[in-house]
């Protein structure tokens, strides 16, 4: 019951910024345009296979794991080729035969990366440099706004989210209550 009153409230206390976002990400190029989706295990190889050539490609984003910053089939992320990876990275990663995440970079030993969506509480995954398929250049909303993996204040957000690990699971918990 408490719960529900919180959830309640929190709605009620974030539609100016609930009804803010639906104009900021309104889908202006819905018309016309025809969307072709493909299971993951047949879409990814592919796309390793072209980021490894050189290509940019631009995918969907699929799952929750990466809240706030990416919404389930709502966003779209550019994947290029990378030469150099850092912590905060969002990279596109197969972490074991045919399974693929796209995670942030949380810890770097070596040839040996620890990875962890924004929107996860606990729970990581380990991988080596070779299995990084590409590295996220762009970050695509719906409404054709386009924010640059290397924009100095989106580094800044992700670098206070993962700060905030502790208390993550409210702050998502509020989140998901006002979209």
């Amino acid at each position: 019951m408490m719960k529900e009153f919180v959830r309640k409230c929190a709605r009620v206390l974030a539609t100016p910024w609930r009804r803010a976002k639906a104009r900021r990400y309104a889908d202006a190029s819905a018309e016309g345009v025809q969307r072709i989706e493909l299971p993951n295990d047949q879409l990814l190889p592919l796309v390793r296979e072209y980021v490894s050539k050189g290509e940019k490609v631009i995918i969907s984003v699929k799952g929750y794991s990466m809240r706030p910053f990416l919404e389930h089939l709502r966003d779209r992320v550019q994947l290029a080729p990378w030469t150099a990876l850092a912590v905060g990275d969002a990279v596109l990663a197969e972490i074991a035969p045919g399974h693929f995440v796209l995670h942030r970079i949380i810890k770097i030993e070596g040839e040996q990366l620890t990875l962890m969506g924004d929107g996860n509480i606990r729970g990581t995954e380990q991988c080596t440099v070779s299995d990084v398929c590409g590295l996220v250049l762009q970050y695509i909303r719906p409404n054709g706004h386009i924010l640059q993996a290397d924009d100095p204040r989106l580094k800044r957000q992700i670098k206070l989210w993962r700060r905030l690990l502790p208390i993550r699971r409210l702050l998502l918990f509020i989140y998901k209550s006002t979209i």
